[in-house]
């Protein structure tokens, strides 16, 4: 034990101490299970750092919450008696103390995150703890597979330590190939649990406030001797409950104080050091897993919290009240039995406490990934689907945002960084508020795009609807105000509301929630320390309307797959059409009027009564479509529609452009030569020619012969192997006339005439062209008549038909196919009716014609009939 560890009040797990580092030397990774107020959080990290195993590198502790990092290291450094900024200090979202000799850093999740982007290997690390794993937040888990990761390929020497009071130890163990979990006893004492008789169901915030002041009142009854911890879901809670309870404070000198993630450090600070009169801290479960906060002997627990989620519109994270889990409970109960017995009162039953979750499902199976997933593609990592994460998420969960990062432009095809994509991790804030600080800096806007990156992601600074005051620039009623864009409109109130300090009470005069504008603002300075060296001239606030629609174009650059439509510009209540399919109602209270496109920044989904679900836009920013052309390529389609006009038979095209499934431009196309334009209705025509039927165009007798003239050859010679051509053929050449055609006119004109015959007969080879036309001619020369037709019939032969005195002179008729088959012959009297069929010309005349002769010459004696004898 060093020098300064003998000076400090012993803890539970000091004598474990030896048997953590024995673990950690043995297997390399270590799982440790320590009961709350075992002091895992402050002594193992300071023995770890003393040990040879750290081997004179950093280590380094995730915390969950930016509360317990700063607390935890300052509690650190003042047991070897420092200030934070030396041997010990801490980094969180925005904020860092520390120095050249700090080796033991405490870190919340998102900063270790950006750590290991930058610095893949931590060459400078020994060993990475992460404390209180049980919360099991989506970049806590992120961490940790990528130092299992690092550990497996490249720095077997690295040491991970996951601790947690309540954690399934097991799991994490194999995982980590660790080997028994070590669990160590805490210093608890027994604390008694109160529960509600009877449960009002979950209260309003003023119900829920008036519950905490009967509560403190029953513990002063009690005789209460120190101070009361009470959880409470927000920030908005803990204002209401310091007016409930202000009257009782004053009578009995307490000092009522909040403590919640977006105070000040000097005034979170206030809430957990000691005090000289008995405190009632106004919490948020930020003080669930912090370190032990000294004088707390009694706790009323509501049982809420605002528990993490995400928008499933905008992506951006979400705080929703609801119930905490049972592990949440406990964690809270045992705060009043840190230093002594204490007392929990719970503000629910009993029923509805064993009716809850043992534990809270973990983020990374309900949570956006987009954040996440594009750090592992900074990390080198292409194939997300493979990645070895301790639970993998839901694969929908990491398609969804692998398409968004695609179409932010943060990553290629091949799942690479591109350089948007890069500059996009400079900004700690989802990806879709980094893409619009790029295009914002792009465009020389990125100061006043912090402001809008900031509204984004906190909470709406409104505290009620924007219909007057500030503004409605200048407007003194309810009247309902137009404007570009409800971000900018925030954007203004928070410029106005800086200019008057934003002292509280003005902040609530100008319809502004205090809390929630000092977060913003907050995050808003944050965000311009991060703009880099040597960009574009900046403009500073909301100088022209060139700077609006450079602020307005960077909020389309973030959110390219949240297009919209109204339906109607003369509605001004907004019925929208979504460009990812469906429709939704712009919020009343937006001021986004007149414009017809817009982009839906936040929407929640409403269920109406007949059980179908509808969006409705909260937050929306109007947009110019020709903008989309440049922001969101991908998703732009030109396409051509043509429909068959069955009463005029005639196709019409109609030429459209859309974004995803929003309808952007239509017209109907007149005259074009695209080949895309054409294709298309060549299409539609085609088709309507096919189910008309291919004879309407052509004549039937023309088509029929050609093919019955094919069907002679392979009958007779199939060893010529000639190419069939049926009626599915007649379909395909159809198709084919039809291009650059409109019209079944149009049609008639170029497959009618032989027009049809003449490009089936371009379906054959040259040679068999050539063998068809030899072996079954379409027509043959007579000795008194040339070019006579040659029918094929199916089932039978082919035959001629012409007067007989056409074949004066001919001593046997005439053959086809090579000579072997002989015509059938109709000879016809002048009446055009055959007076004999034959295939036997010479048997005729010698047979037959002499009366035939006879009879002829009777009827018809102007015609000659000369004498004929067959030899």
């Amino acid at each position: 034990m060093s020098p300064s560890q003998s000076q400090k009040s012993p803890l539970p797990v000091d004598e474990y101490l030896p048997e953590i580092i024995s673990a950690l030397t043995t297997s390399g990774n270590l799982v440790l299970q320590a009961a709350p107020g075992a002091g895992k959080t402050t002594r193992v990290p300071s023995a770890l750092l003393d040990s040879e195993l750290s081997a004179g590198r950093e280590v380094l502790v995730l915390e969950p919450r930016r509360l317990a990092a700063r607390l935890a290291a300052r509690r650190v450094a003042e047991e070897i008696g420092e200030e934070p900024g030396g041997t010990v200090g801490y980094q969180v979202r925005f904020d860092e103390v520390s120095g050249p000799r700090t080796r033991l850093r405490f870190l919340t999740e998102g900063v270790l995150t950006r750590r290991l982007l930058a610095d893949r290997r931590l060459e400078q690390v020994g060993i990475v703890i992460l404390d209180e794993f049980h919360e099991r937040h989506l970049q806590s888990d992120l961490v940790l597979a990528l130092l299992r990761g690092l550990q497996r390929n490249e720095r077997p020497d690295l040491r991970i330590v996951v601790m947690s009071a309540t954690l399934d130890a097991g799991p994490i163990a194999d995982y980590l190939g660790a080997g028994e979990p070590l669990t160590i006893p805490g210093r608890q004492y027994d604390v008694q649990i109160e529960y509600l008789a009877e449960s009002p169901g979950q209260p309003d915030g003023r119900q829920l406030a008036a519950q905490v002041g009967a509560a403190l009142g029953r513990l002063i009854e009690a005789g209460l001797d120190g101070d009361v911890l009470v959880f409470l879901p927000g920030a908005a809670e803990i204002r209401r409950s310091q007016e409930a309870c202000a009257n009782l404070a004053a009578r009995e000198n307490l000092l009522v104080v909040p403590l919640h993630g977006d105070l000040s450090a000097e005034a979170q600070d206030l809430a957990v050091r000691k005090a000289r009169q008995r405190k009632v801290i106004l919490s948020t479960n930020v003080a669930e897993s912090s370190v032990t906060i000294d004088g707390v002997v009694a706790v009323i627990d509501s049982g809420l919290a605002r528990i993490a989620g995400h928008s499933p519109w905008s992506g951006v994270p979400t705080l929703e009240v609801g119930r905490i889990s049972q592990a949440a409970a406990i964690q809270r109960a045992g705060r009043a039995g840190r230093t002594r017995p204490g007392l929990c009162l719970r503000l629910y039953t009993r029923q509805d406490y064993l009716a809850r979750p043992a534990h809270q499902a973990a983020e990374i199976v309900r949570e956006d990934l987009a954040e996440p997933v594009l750090a592992l593609h900074a990390a080198g990592i292409g194939n997300i689907a493979d990645f070895d994460w301790f639970e993998a998420p839901p694969a929908p969960a990491l398609g969804a945002a692998e398409v968004l990062l695609s179409r932010l432009g943060a990553i290629d095809e091949r799942g690479g960084l591109t350089v948007i994509g890069r500059e996009m991790l400079r900004y700690p804030v989802h990806p879709r508020q980094a893409r619009l600080l790029v295009e914002a800096r792009a465009r020389g806007v990125f100061a006043p795009a912090c402001g809008l990156a900031a509204l984004i992601g906190e909470r709406d600074i409104m505290a009620r609807p924007l219909f007057g005051g500030v503004g409605a620039k200048g407007g003194g009623g309810a009247a309902r105000h137009h404007g570009p864009s409800d971000l900018l409109e925030r954007l203004d109130l928070l410029t106005e509301a800086g200019r008057r300090d934003l002292a509280p009470g003005v902040l609530r005069d100008l319809g502004l929630d205090p809390g929630a504008v000092q977060a913003v603002d907050r995050v808003r300075r944050q965000l311009l320390r991060l703009a880099p060296r040597g960009g574009a001239g900046d403009r500073e606030g909301r100088a022209d309307a060139s700077t609006d629609e450079a602020l307005l174009i960077a909020t389309l650059a973030g959110y390219p797959d949240r297009v919209a439509r109204r339906r109607s510009l003369k509605d001004e209540a907004g019925d929208l059409l979504l460009s990812s399919g469906g429709g939704a109602t712009l919020s009343p209270r937006s001021v986004v009027r007149g414009a017809e496109y817009l982009v839906a920044v936040e929407a929640e989904e409403r269920r109406e009564r007949s059980g179908s679900e509808r969006h409705l836009v909260r937050l929306a920013s109007s947009i110019e479509p020709e903008w989309l052309i440049d922001l969101a390529p991908d998703s732009i389609r030109e396409s051509v529609e043509a429909k068959w006009n069955a009463k005029s038979e005639r196709v019409e095209a109609v030429e459209r452009l859309t974004c995803d499934q929003l309808l952007i431009d239509e017209r109907r196309v007149v005259d074009s030569h695209r080949p895309e334009v054409l294709e298309e209705i060549r299409k539609v025509l085609a088709t309507a020619a096919r189910e008309a039927g291919w004879w309407r165009f052509a004549d039937q007798d023309d088509v029929h012969r050609f093919l019955w003239r094919i069907a002679f050859i392979g009958w007779n010679f199939p060893q010529a192997g000639m190419t069939d051509i049926g009626e599915a053929d007649i379909d395909v050449v159809l198709g084919e006339m039809c291009d650059g055609l409109r019209s079944f006119a149009e049609l008639r004109a170029v497959a009618g005439r032989g027009g049809l015959v003449n490009r089936l007969r371009h379906r054959l080879p040259p040679d068999q062209l050539k063998y068809l036309n030899s072996m079954a001619p379409e027509t043959i020369d007579l000795a008194g008549r040339r070019n006579v037709r040659i029918n094929y019939e199916r089932d039978q032969g082919p035959w001629i038909a012409s007067r007989l005195q056409d074949f004066f002179g001919m001593k046997e008729g005439p053959r086809i196919g090579g000579g072997r088959i002989p015509l059938v012959l109709h000879l016809l009297a002048p009446n055009q009716r055959p007076v004999q069929v034959t295939t036997d010309l010479a048997g005729f005349w010698q047979r037959t014609y002499p009366q035939v002769r006879r009879e002829l010459s009777r009827r018809y004696p102007r015609h000659s009939w000369p004498e004929i004898r067959g030899e």
